[in-house]
């Protein structure tokens, strides 16, 4: 009976991803930019959009993608967590990525190759599953040992390619005007300078500080600006 049971068992994070909805709205984030949910968070068991990953930075975390309206996931990174031998694979982008759930096909398979073991589609040999979901379905099927396919990944990070938002360590990106004050001189000419006003914003990366100040007005400058004036005209006398 134990032994049943243990063949029957499922790691809650392969459920997720079967189960979980991506390329949603993050209900979290739903005013923000690319806020759909093309994450999956193996620790937490649920689904995440680029601005959630701080709150799960220690996490480990698959990134979802799509194609042909179905969410696969890279190769290389699911072979990090379970066998994929036997579910076929294809080529995206340059990368091998595997349909994570079932694709039934409506037209009976006709013709040489291999059929899913699970969902009859036409398969290219040497493979038997179209989808890691498959794979698991089968396996549990023949009441074999899951974990026997599993692999111990104690680490899983998106790759450097992944774009994640500036706010993403933030609720909101707050920005704040500073006015800075600096110490006048007694001559009027620079008293007729502009205060200088620094614009702080305070990003994810540290406070980038854009300063935007006039130039002062030189004794000088006013004198040369004085003599390029011309001359105030005279009305001709009346005749």
């Amino acid at each position: 009976m134990q032994h049943r049971q243990q063949a029957m068992w499922k790691p809650a994070w392969l459920e997720a991803l079967n189960t979980q909805k991506f390329f949603v709205a993050c209900s979290f984030h739903e005013h923000a930019k690319k806020n759909e949910k093309n994450i999956c968070c193996l620790d937490c068991c649920t689904s995440i959009c680029p601005h959630c990953v701080a709150a799960h930075r220690v996490h480990r975390l698959l990134q979802v993608r799509r194609y042909v309206y179905h969410d696969v996931v890279r190769l290389e990174d699911l072979e990090k967590l379970i066998d994929c031998s036997s579910v076929q694979s294809y080529t995206i982008n340059s990368s091998k990525v595997v349909f994570l759930k079932k694709r039934p096909q409506n037209r009976q398979f006709k013709g040489s190759g291999n059929i899913c073991t699970s969902c009859d589609r036409s398969l290219q040999e040497p493979y038997f599953h179209c989808s890691l979901d498959c794979k698991v379905e089968y396996i549990l099927r023949q009441k074999k040992n899951l974990s026997a396919y599993l692999r111990p990944c104690k680490i899983l990070q998106l790759g450097p390619d992944f774009f994640i938002p500036h706010d993403a360590d933030d609720d909101t990106t707050h920005s704040t005007l500073v006015d800075v004050d600096e110490p006048m001189g007694s001559s009027d000419s620079e008293n007729l300078s502009a205060p200088c006003t620094n614009f702080v914003r305070k990003k994810r990366s540290g406070p980038y500080i854009c300063a935007r100040s006039a130039n002062r007005v030189s004794d000088e400058d006013m004198a040369t600006n004085m003599s390029r004036r011309k001359g105030v005209p005279h009305r001709s006398p009346l005749c």
